[in-house]
């Protein structure tokens, strides 16, 4: 982890905010990964320790701006802990031009109420603007340069229950973002 303390403020990091998935959970969707999608080339699975649900996506921010896009996390996580557990289960797959997802049903709606607030609180702080879609619960299971049109069977997974929310540093690198976790909040699950 990086203490705030330990970069300049005017240094830029590469920000976003998501859920982490318990390692039971993970270790199913490696082994999924491995069986229903065909790794290559031009198809890059995700790494174990990059799965992940996005909440926010914040790109290149000034580093003096981190303090307060973790307490706005610290908060949304302490109000969603209060709702109790989210759970989330595989729906279906699918796949846009760059990206292939496990988009995850949120029956009682509890991970949209976090991310509505969560998105409120970073737009408050001038460090985010809210898509015009609703936002969409899912995993980023594949990467891809050509769109391969695959359609696996679900992972054997679920419910989902995140186990905290996390703001994350992703460092480009030729094999793929690199992501280290600068803080997370617990949430119950």
């Amino acid at each position: 982890m990086i203490s705030p303390g330990t970069v300049a403020n005017d240094e830029r990091l590469r920000l976003f905010l998501g859920l982490r998935v318990p390692g039971a959970d993970l270790d199913a969707l490696v082994a999924w990964q491995a069986r229903e999608l065909p790794a290559g080339r031009s198809v890059r699975l995700v790494p174990r320790a990059n799965l992940h649900i996005t909440l926010a996506f914040l790109g290149s921010r000034p580093a003096g701006e981190l303090d307060g896009i973790v307490a706005a996390l610290e908060a949304a996580a302490g109000d969603a802990r209060a709702r109790g557990r989210m759970q989330l289960q595989p729906e279906r797959y699918r796949e846009t031009r760059s990206v292939g997802m496990v988009v995850l049903a949120d029956a009682e709606g509890r991970a949209a109420v976090l991310a509505g607030d969560l998105h409120s609180r970073l737009e408050a702080l001038g460090v985010y603007r809210r898509e015009e879609r609703p936002w969409l619960p899912h995993l980023t299971v594949v990467r891809f340069r050509v769109r391969p049109r695959l359609s696996p069977s679900l992972p054997a997974v679920g419910p989902l229950v995140p186990s905290d929310a996390a703001v994350f540093l992703s460092r480009l690198h030729p094999s793929g973002a690199r992501y280290e976790v600068l803080e997370s909040f617990r949430l119950g699950g």
